[in-house]
């Protein structure tokens, strides 16, 4: 029970957040590609090949998928000196 070891999340609430946005963003990207269908199987119907679905939907889905990845590699603790943790001594530790 001396023996004290600091642990700490490997993400902060900030990364949660940046993660949330992008999930939201990836979301509406799948909602802007939705529809364009025809309501009679025989009649072909072009609107699922206007700007929105082909063009505009893809783009905000691939925003998504870069706005998540910078929130897994976003590192909130940025120190300029960090050392190893393995180098610290551990507090209340008898040699």
């Amino acid at each position: 029970m001396g023996n004290e070891i600091k642990t700490h999340f490997l993400f902060e609430k900030v990364n949660y957040k940046i993660l949330l946005i992008g999930l939201g963003v990836i979301l509406l990207g799948f909602i802007l590609m939705a529809g364009g269908g025809s309501d009679d199987p025989k009649v072909f119907s072009d609107a699922i090949f206007n700007f929105r679905r082909i063009r505009l939907a893809p783009t905000v889905v691939l925003i998504g998928f870069g706005v998540t990845i910078y929130a897994i590699l976003k590192n909130p603790n940025t120190k300029k000196d960090s050392n190893f943790p393995e180098d610290a001594e551990i507090k209340n530790f008898k040699k």
